[in-house]
């Protein structure tokens, strides 16, 4: 398995770093791992149960500490430490954990402290919300030290990494789920369910984005610790941050479950606001100096996809365009039609969109059970309007029960590596580049995620 990784990135001409420095004449992707037989396939895996899961947290920034507020709600759940850099980050994560009757051990202040929360005996899941660049060694060294992991997207941010992911949660047979939560917002799961119940029809073809001016937040000291996130957005010009738009689109076409990705083209703007902002700041704040005049990634970033089955994905980028929020979220088939952005969503059955009041009628026909159980639930606690919530929620679950998640270690690595591919496709004049199969084959048979809750629902949540 290792020998046919190596080929399929060395036949493929990728490398481990420097995507943008790449000729030309770099071949595109093989499928030479297409017919090799996964170790073990960890598609509708269900782990043993755990009657209580032991989390473990590593990074209390900003996602980080929502996390802990939001598990400590969750009956079933004991939270045994918490991890960050900062001291004070982590001593704030404890005395919210106190309230609930939770005791986390801290751990804080060197950079390779991480480590020892992975080679703790007693924690069966580790949940990663540090700086991109941490994900995937963390991600690593928890599957191989015997537990599950919930990774911040995206989830690895080259090929190697993606295969080195998918290898591992094989051989370990622990789950590596990207804590894509766009994927259990309500409209997103409201579409899921009438889309397997046929309302679409043929889905042909599926828009998503993430449209989010952040240049405020990327320049801001204290919002970014460090500033890493700016020095990521020089580093390759691409789409940096595919997940949120694409996981929910995935699910919905069922890719590594009747579907795959089979090659995408990319192509980036230049940038015209970054540079522009760096330099306003460097004239009252020399702080900024070392921001001028860097190779930004270009405003807007388009990423398309064609899949086996011959139907089409479009994904777009841009943190830095003075533009309202949106994820696109639209689905385009034989028979119908949907577009969550701009809210509110709107059906279509022809040529004109569905009336509200219909449109309310088909929000009660096909409400997702979760929905029905936790949705208001999820609504008052929040995370992003409550689906954070759900997200947190259902994974314990699956976990208490002994029930397959519903994003696995393979949308992990496909999701993610949208990342380097669009960057080698920009780097060559977007030239078509092929997309890997992280299931070897195996999303012929493979199963669609079902969000019916046939079993589980039983984990309880706790009152303030």
């Amino acid at each position: 398995m290792e020998n046919s990784r190596r080929n399929f990135i060395k036949k493929s001409g990728t490398a481990l770093t420097g995507w943008s420095m790449m000729p030309s004449s770099t071949p595109f992707f093989s499928h030479t791992t297409e017919n090799v037989k996964s170790e073990f396939n960890m598609s509708g895996y269900a782990a043993p149960i755990l009657d209580t899961v032991r989390i473990g947290f590593i990074g209390i920034g900003n996602r980080g500490m929502s996390a802990v507020k939001r598990m400590c709600k969750i009956e079933g759940v004991e939270i045994k430490a918490l991890c960050d850099l900062r001291p004070e980050r982590v001593r704030e994560g404890m005395e919210y954990c106190k309230e609930f009757k939770h005791f986390p051990d801290e751990y804080s202040g060197t950079e390779n402290i991480w480590k020892k929360v992975c080679e703790r005996k007693d924690i069966d899941l580790i949940y990663i919300l540090t700086p991109w660049r941490w994900h995937t060694p963390m991600a690593l060294m928890s599957m191989e030290n015997d537990k599950h992991v919930c990774v911040e997207v995206p989830a690895a941010q080259t090929i190697e990494d993606c295969w080195k992911l998918v290898e591992t949660s094989e051989k370990t047979r622990k789950h590596c789920m990207m804590t894509e939560n766009c994927c259990y917002d309500f409209e997103e799961m409201l579409m899921l369910n009438m889309a397997r119940d046929g309302f679409f029809g043929e889905i042909i073809h599926c828009e998503g984005a993430y449209i989010h001016d952040l240049k405020e937040y990327l320049f801001d000291k204290d919002r970014f610790y460090q500033m890493w996130e700016l020095h990521e957005m020089y580093k390759n010009t691409g789409n940096l941050y595919p997940t949120h738009g694409l996981g929910p689109i995935c699910q919905i076409l069922d890719i590594n479950r009747g579907d795959r990705m089979e090659f995408l083209v990319s192509v980036s703007s230049a940038d015209f606001s970054l540079n522009k902002m760096a330099l306003e700041k460097s004239k009252t704040d020399s702080f900024y100096n070392d921001f001028v005049n860097q190779p930004y990634n270009g405003n807007i970033n388009t990423t398309t996809i064609k899949t086996r089955k011959g139907k089409t994905i479009v994904v777009q980028y841009d943190v830095s365009s003075t533009r309202p929020y949106s994820r696109i979220h639209l689905v385009s088939g034989t028979e119908g039609m949907a577009r969550k952005f701009p809210k509110p969503v709107r059906f279509s059955r022809g040529h004109e969109w569905i009336s509200d009041a219909e449109i309310e009628k088909l929000k009660k026909v096909y409400e997702p059970p979760i929905i029905s159980k936790i949705g208001e639930i999820a609504r008052n606690i929040g995370g992003h309007g409550g689906m954070d919530f759900i997200m947190d929620w259902r994974t314990i679950d699956c976990l208490r029960n002994g029930i397959p998640l519903d994003q696995d270690v393979y949308d992990a690595a496909l999701w993610s590596s949208v990342f380097p591919l669009s960057i080698q496709s920009v780097s060559q004049r977007s030239r078509s580049i092929d997309v890997p199969d992280f299931t070897r084959g195996e999303w012929v048979q493979n199963q669609p995620v079902d969000i019916s809750m046939k079993t589980g629902g039983n984990t309880k949540i706790k009152a303030d």
